[in-house]
């Protein structure tokens, strides 16, 4: 019973999300991203994704599936403050910060950055975890690609789904801090399919996760 309860935590360890606030917003501010989109010529502004053939995708700089190009002509038409770039990069460094808030079992952190599907998810498998006494010691060491692989809009509602593959070093420990499962010195492959959505034009300019899935 208890390897059954390792493998959930770790299974559960890739759930849960919500990007920042400015997250696929231009602020006019903000560093240059790495993943930068084409500059159109004789200007400062990024090509619009209207503008951007299927083929164009990688080379300008922008991460997406060929699928997935409607979907954010669709959003970026709809709000055209949204940047697919500026996005990505955001939701790198919140995959990070959300994966180390579940790890620490920092619920009072996640309960405002998922959505209510999500957040059982995580209180189920923080629960578990914390009533057989285990403690997660897990380390993200690098975030290999993010990619848009789907994107949609329904009447006002955006939905973005990211595929993030990874390189996580998992470790178990009990309540005596000896590791039960997993090494830090060998980083485990991870492939998570996360969708995020947001209501076009609301107060609230944050993306909420509401579907988790693995590649």
């Amino acid at each position: 019973m208890t390897v059954e309860i390792v493998l959930l935590a770790l299974v559960a360890l890739f759930v849960g999300l919500r990007l920042y606030a400015v997250l696929g917003r231009r602020t006019g501010h903000e560093q240059q991203p790495v993943t930068r989109p084409e500059t159109v010529p004789g200007t400062d502004q990024p090509a619009p994704v209207t503008d951007i053939s299927p083929d164009r995708n990688r080379a300008s700089g922008l991460v997406y599936e060929e699928s997935a190009a409607g979907g954010i002509r669709a959003i970026v038409a709809a709000d055209p403050s949204f940047d697919v770039a500026r996005f990505l990069e955001g939701a790198q460094a919140a995959y990070r910060m959300i994966l180390e808030a579940f790890w620490k079992g920092d619920q009072d952190t996640l309960v405002e950055l998922v959505g209510d599907d999500v957040r059982a998810s995580f209180a189920e498998a923080i629960a578990e975890r914390e009533a057989a006494g285990y403690r997660l010691d897990n380390r993200l060491i690098t975030i290999e690609r993010a990619m848009i692989e789907e994107a949609r809009l329904d009447g006002r509602a955006a939905s973005l789904t990211v595929r993030f593959d990874a390189d996580i070093a998992a470790v178990t420990r009990n309540q005596e801090g000896e590791v039960i499962a997993g090494s830090m010195s060998d980083a485990v492959e991870t492939h998570d399919i996360w969708t995020f959505r947001r209501t076009l034009g609301s107060d609230d300019p944050n993306w909420l996760l509401v579907e988790t899935d693995e590649a």
